[in-house]
């Protein structure tokens, strides 16, 4: 695939990988912010990139022109570059990147080969999605996975959505033709503060992340980043008591209702190493 550059050799020991796009599944930020966040507790090496020129219109997605400190000109175009770490002896692949405008299936599959050549033993996307969720409560990560088994060990549900998707959609749908076990994580986002950024979301997402893989993620770093960002809300809400009943009735619906959720058993991760193992064996 002329598009995928590889930078290095792919690491060693069957590394996780976890995937997230700037665009329709990534409000706020808070996926590619947590992306971002792990990258920080590694060291990571770049190991492969995908060539934007056929995937973007940009006129949309436009090359920045930045001046190096030598005073010269260079030009920077739409990222999508995987990384590869080591987090606590436990071997990770990231990409945080930007979905493109343009043959979706040909980027989709872009990433499947990093997977793949990676001998990536679990794919993990991370998105955000706007919902009727309270500032003032934590904010519910929803997962999910297509393989059957998988779902029944971690307490996921199956995707049931039908209709337009977004690249996410397209991406699963190629990690499950390389037969690459995928889990969906997606954080609510309160709709009526949808702006970037939100610590509260992107610490969700690590804290559910590391919940499921076992990789330690210090998301708990972002809790006084969290706790400002609530403050923040809160002081608005209050300013406004047509906004501040609308809260309260958000919060009377969420503490009434049972969201599909990930379970909170400390057993998730051993679970999926079972799994895994499991997969495995059946290839041998």
């Amino acid at each position: 695939m002329e598009q995928l550059i590889w930078r290095t050799e792919p690491p060693s020991g069957q590394p996780i990988m976890a995937v997230a796009l700037r665009g329709l599944f990534d409000v706020a930020g808070a996926a590619t912010d947590a992306i971002g966040h792990l990258d920080q507790r590694g060291t990571p090496t770049d190991i492969a990139s995908i060539d934007p020129e056929v995937f973007f219109d940009f006129t949309q997605e436009r090359p920045m022109v930045r001046l190096e400190d030598d005073g010269t000109r260079s030009l920077a175009w739409p990222q999508n570059d995987a990384r590869a770490m080591t987090i606590d002896d436990d071997p990770l692949v990231t990409l945080a990147g930007i979905e493109p405008h343009l043959r979706w299936r040909t980027f989709a599959d872009a990433i499947a080969a990093i997977a793949v050549r990676c001998d990536a033993k679990l794919v993990v996307t991370l998105g955000a999605m706007v919902g009727m969720a309270p500032h003032t409560r934590p904010l519910g990560v929803v997962g999910s996975a297509t393989n059957p088994e998988l779902a029944r060990r971690l307490g996921l549900s199956r995707p049931s959505y039908e209709g337009p998707t977004g690249l996410v959609g397209v991406l699963h749908d190629s990690l499950n033709r390389a037969k690459l076990p995928v889990i969906s994580l997606r954080v609510s986002v309160p709709h009526y503060v949808p702006s970037a950024p939100n610590p509260e979301a992107t610490r969700s997402l690590l804290a559910r992340f590391e919940l499921v893989t076992g990789i330690t993620t210090e998301h708990r770093s972002l809790d006084d980043a969290a706790a400002d960002w609530r403050q923040r809300v809160d002081s608005a809400v209050s300013d406004d008591d047509e906004m501040a009943t609308y809260v309260t009735q958000l919060e009377k619906q969420v503490d009434a209702s049972v969201d599909d959720l990930l379970p909170s058993g400390d057993d998730l991760a051993a679970e999926l190493q079972a799994f895994l193992r499991d997969q495995q064996s059946d290839t041998d």
